[in-house]
């Protein structure tokens, strides 16, 4: 039987915005319900996505957005990346067409389950982890959202019976009936708030989005020490069963730490593991270990393959990524830590005098919150960006040594002439990387590379 639990119009037209990862899912998965699709995408579309729209023979344009062939959709499906204030989309809502996100669209066309996991840090970390857990309990699951393949296009052409899925804040904008049968909340921090007019309300608003439409026989897992979390449960209606976790037990506690041992509490289920043979270190990787392993349980997996599946598992490229040690250095790349809470955690992690590169694009931030482990660990900060002054401003006088610099090569040397042996280089920039480089993928690609160079290898 055809599953079209959003009733969308079959015989209508689809029009795509956005020619990336998730636009291009969403043009497949249309053209195989026998939908009139059409892809647009302001910008250019790489090659690899041409190639998919090509193949299955579905018209798209690049550079520009045509109205004629955009304003006569009768559902638009919208990219995380384009936000909701962009004229055309302005265009489309004023006219009463439907836009929905890709993970909405392709939610209408499966009953798989949904493990589907938020928050402003660690999610992408708690997301693999959940993932490896379902893997190798052999469950056929897919991995989907900001990391793994389009949702869309493995309900069109890989199908799986859950699916692992990160969501953004952006994603869950326009998420309407869509239901996570486990809902994850890491923690929400400010970020993106260029995004939300600069309202943190807002931007809480649309991370809650993820507990739309949950049941009773839903769960809602969370870090119960999140004040902005906390806070937000007072004021929102679900029927859930709730499933918080963090380092003290508390009432409902589902997971917790006593004397070094991670004990864990779910329905039906109660086990516990050492924390020292949880594979990924630090205070952030415990909640997500913590995080993942909640859900697993849930999901009754035996507590045998969930522990084995814990330790062996590795870590995230770009997050607190170990690089190479030069002249008793060591380098680390944490790329990734993209906003100020991130790079707390990874400053949290660090036993020895640290180099921290900050920089990039600024997003709002306010870096009091690092401001006490910066004295009490960092000997050294190295501005890495094109305008530098909100950090040069902020950290003056706050470090013994502070560096202004341009270019990867720059502040590579500056970390040189300032490190000694023993001491760690932590690339962990507090912001986007959109000023010097294409993603944090490609800053932290570029930053391991550079040195290894160093090493001679």
């Amino acid at each position: 039987m055809e599953i079209n639990k959003q009733n969308i119009d079959l015989s209508g037209r689809l029009v795509v915005l956005g020619g990336g990862e998730s636009g291009t899912g969403a043009a497949v998965l249309g053209k195989a319900k026998g939908m009139d699709v059409f892809l647009s995408d302001m910008g250019s579309i790489p090659q690899k996505y041409k190639d998919v729209l090509d193949s299955h023979g579905i018209p798209y344009e690049e550079g520009t957005h045509t109205k004629e062939k955009i304003l006569n959709a009768t559902v638009v499906v919208k990219s995380p990346g384009i936000p909701p204030y962009a004229p055309m989309v302005r265009k489309i809502t004023s006219l009463g067409i439907p836009v929905i996100s890709e993970i909405e669209f392709a939610a209408g066309f499966t009953d798989a389950r949904m493990v589907c996991i938020t928050g402003s840090n660690g999610k992408t970390t708690t997301t693999l982890l959940t993932y490896h857990i379902l893997r190798e309990a052999g469950l056929d699951v897919g991995l989907a959202g900001n990391v793994g393949k389009s949702l869309a296009l493995q309900v069109a052409e890989d199908p799986h019976e859950i699916y692992v899925i990160e969501l953004s804040s952006f994603q869950l904008e326009n998420m309407y009936q869509f239901k996570a049968n486990i809902a994850v909340i890491m923690n929400i921090t400010p970020d993106h708030l260029d995004r939300y007019d600069h309202k943190m309300e807002n931007y809480v608003a649309a991370k809650f989005r993820i507990l739309r439409n949950q049941t009773k026989d839903d769960y809602f897992v969370y870090w119960q020490d999140d004040p902005i979390v906390r806070e937000q449960i007072k004021h929102v209606q679900s029927e859930a069963l709730r499933l918080p976790f963090g380092v003290e037990k508390e009432d409902g506690s589902a997971a917790w730490v006593d004397d070094g041992i991670v004990r864990f509490s779910t329905p039906g289920e109660v086990w516990d593991i050492p924390r020292d043979r949880l594979s990924l270190p630090g205070l952030h990787n415990l909640y997500n270990s913590m995080a993942a392993g909640i859900s697993a349980s849930v999901l009754k997996i035996r507590k045998e393959t969930i522990r084995h599946a814990l330790e062996d598992f590795e870590a995230v490229e770009h997050r607190l990524e170990y690089v190479a040690t030069v002249d008793g250095v060591r380098y680390v790349n944490d790329s990734k830590a993209t906003n100020v809470n991130s790079t707390w955690y990874a400053l949290e992690s660090m036993t020895t005098p640290t180099i921290l590169i900050l920089g990039g694009k600024d997003k709002g931030n306010d870096y009091s919150e690092i401001e006490p482990l910066v004295k009490e660990k960092v000997k050294a900060i190295v501005c890495m960006g094109l305008h530098n002054e909100k950090l040069l401003d902020f950290f003056t006088g706050k470090v013994e040594n502070i560096a202004d610099t341009h270019s990867l090569d720059e502040a590579l040397q500056a970390c040189r002439a300032f490190a000694s042996e023993g001491d760690t280089v932590l690339l962990s920039p507090c912001c986007a990387s959109f000023d010097l480089f294409k993603s944090y993928e490609d800053r932290g690609d570029r930053f391991k590379a550079a040195v290894k160079a160093l090493t001679g290898k």
